[in-house]
């Protein structure tokens, strides 16, 4: 019970880390007309959270909770993220975090990595700063996975109840059939390796490229 009530902050909608201004490229789908309902975002949602949350996010958390290094692993999330739009994202968001965890969840390690951002060492990605403040509060992996993944998804069926419109109980629907989607990525990031990081569908990432030059929007990726 010790880390139940701030594992809740941490994922919290409301935590100003700014998730509200990224769709992670389902906007282009939705002005090319491939994403335009309820059914067409559970599709790109189920295809998010086990494509680039599973191999990137998932398994930088988990490489961290691992004793992995997280310069290492900052550098490592830099390099895959291809689209600038999602590179910029997660630093942006990773700093908000990282600020809000100093004040709220203050910890050796949490000011380690603020450090290493500060001085430029370290991008500051936003699955690692989450990682480190969920350690420093004993959140067990499973446990923490499953948060992460779960807000993400969260915070990305709320933008798409603004954009596409759905209504709020449309998004209900999502985020319930989000569940299974969320335990499958959690067990999946348990078995991969190190080969895996970074392996995402070519169709996510083109579609978050073409974001970028997208003439009208509303998200900032």
């Amino acid at each position: 019970m010790s880390y139940q009530l701030a594992l809740q902050q941490l994922v919290d909608s409301a935590l100003p880390t700014g998730a509200f201004a990224h769709s992670f490229g389902f906007e282009t789908y939705l002005e090319r007309g491939l994403v335009c309902d309820e059914a067409g975002f559970g599709v790109w949602l189920s295809a998010f959270v086990s494509q680039q949350l599973t191999y990137s996010d998932g398994l930088a958390i988990r490489f961290l909770y691992e004793g992995g290094d997280v310069v290492g692993l900052d550098a490592a999330l830099s390099a895959s993220l291809l689209p600038r739009q999602v590179r910029e994202a997660s630093t942006k968001m990773g700093l908000r975090l990282l600020e809000i965890g100093a004040e709220v969840f203050p910890s050796a390690e949490l000011e380690l990595y603020r450090d290493l951002v500060t001085t430029g060492r370290a991008a500051g990605h936003q699955p690692l700063a989450f990682a480190v403040v969920a350690r420093s509060l004993g959140v067990p992996l499973q446990e923490a996975l499953a948060a992460y993944l779960f807000a993400a998804a969260t915070s990305l069926t709320q933008n798409a109840v603004r954009a596409i419109p759905l209504g709020q109980n449309a998004g209900q629907r999502v985020l319930r059939k989000a569940h299974d989607d969320v335990a499958a990525a959690v067990e999946r990031v348990a078995h991969l390796t190190p080969d895996d990081f970074g392996a995402v569908i070519p169709g996510l990432e083109i579609s978050q490229m073409r974001h970028e030059r997208q003439r009208a929007r509303m998200f900032m990726s």
